[in-house]
């Protein structure tokens, strides 16, 4: 019998950029120089502190660091989500923080302890549902667990977030559900969860008995309101984070990607059952990296610095794109998500940008999967991602137009 694990060591579910890369290996690029703009990993400045905070903390490289974090950046952590989210929401830096390795680390391992805590009837196979598009580790988190992988297609019909009223009538999914992967601001579409959606979410959640895993990892890049957060909506109910943990990291904030340091939040069982998961086949975050990790959430300059740079891109694209490609500015996040079913879809339409423009972009197509009724919802999409200086992205999107309008 095949799998998910199976499927996942035979490496059957490629990447994305593997896929973009193989798709267009046998093409030269249109035009020089050419531009990369499909990678998420930012590019502006990173704060000039984060050496001189290593350094410091040198004597931590010959100590093994605790799976569960220094306190000092548990407590930094802690501090930023009071001033981001208000003072009614405060979590114990104690037992409702869980440093990871970036999101991605604490997304994947997450799904174990999930479907370990919820009791199905024998031979039933648990259900991780996910918003599709996707961010890879979901997959491979409920392939992981040899949980069925749910797809719930975020489209401009229903606001770029899975319609949670649909989810509510799947009766038979929401028994097996062990968790739900949400992402918001969502990648790549930028459509940020406002407090009554996190709230039905969370509803869900909590009536079924899964957890809700929020991704919020694009929630400090925005060009005016700053997104809701899970935190904020749970903090207000009587059941505080039961049945939520929401994700978050350095690497867009504050354009350290390299860093790998990130954290998930909220329940203080589950986490705690997460961190002895970690203990066991986990890695610990470097000492160096966790004392720079609490000086850079202790400080706001560069992160709004960083929302700047972005908006001055968001500009461009609000001049050269106006009125094409269904393009709208994102609530939050630094991706657009262009409407290209009239030239072919999101794959020609990629090989066409590098044959003719030399500008590299991602087809949505290779971000979702075919769901269980035959659609994928990402395959009349590109996605561009706003990385570059913004000099670079003006060239790129004029070059876009030039060769597709």
């Amino acid at each position: 019998m095949t799998t998910g694990l199976s499927q996942l060591a035979a490496g059957n579910f490629p990447y994305p950029f593997s896929r973009t890369r193989e798709l267009l290996s046998p093409f030269p690029a249109g035009m020089t120089p050419e531009i990369e703009l499909t990678l998420g990993e930012p590019r502006e400045t990173k704060p000039d502190f984060i050496i001189e905070a290593m350094r410091e903390a040198e004597p931590l490289l010959a100590k093994y660091p605790p799976i569960n974090g220094y306190l000092e950046l548990r407590a930094s952590i802690a501090a930023w989500v009071e001033r981001r989210y208000g003072s009614g929401v405060r979590l114990d830096a104690e037992t409702e923080i869980l440093p990871c390795n970036g999101s991605r680390e604490g997304l994947f391992f997450a799904a174990l302890p999930a479907v370990g805590r919820k009791v199905l009837d024998d031979g039933e196979q648990p259900a991780i549902l996910m918003c599709n598009p996707y961010y890879a580790a979901y997959i491979g988190a409920a392939l992981a667990t040899n949980s069925e992988p749910v797809y719930l297609n975020a489209t401009p019909e229903t606001g770029n977030l899975p319609d949670l009223e649909k989810l509510a009538g799947e009766k038979d999914i929401l028994r097996r559900a062990v968790a739900f992967y949400l992402c918001s601001p969502a990648n790549p579409q930028g459509a940020a969860a406002g407090a009554q959606y996190i709230a039905r979410a969370l509803e869900l959640a909590r009536r079924h008995d899964f957890m809700l895993l929020l991704d919020e990892c694009y929630s400090e890049i925005y060009s005016y309101s700053a997104p809701t957060g899970g935190l904020e909506v749970a903090a207000g109910t009587d059941r505080r984070f039961e049945n939520l943990v929401v994700f978050n990291s350095l690497s867009k904030r504050s354009n350290v990607p390299g860093f790998r340091s990130g954290f998930a939040a909220g329940d203080a069982t589950f986490l705690k059952k997460l961190a002895g998961i970690r203990n066991l086949i986990g890695p610990q975050m470097p000492g160096p990296t966790q004392m720079a990790s609490a000086a850079i959430w202790s400080e706001a300059t560069h992160a709004e610095s960083n929302r700047l740079a972005y908006k001055d891109k968001f500009d461009v694209c609000d001049e050269v794109l106006a009125g094409k490609f269904g393009y709208r500015r994102p609530d939050g996040g630094f991706f657009l998500w262009l409407d290209v079913a009239h030239f072919g879809g999101g794959v020609d339409t990629t090989v066409t940008l590098w044959k003719r423009a030399g500008v590299k972009v991602l087809p949505g197509a290779f971000l979702a999967q075919t769901d269980r009724f035959g659609k994928n919802p990402g395959e009349n999409f590109i996605r561009v991602a706003l990385v570059a200086d913004t000099g670079t992205i003006r060239t790129a999107l004029e070059r876009m137009v030039s060769v597709l309008v």
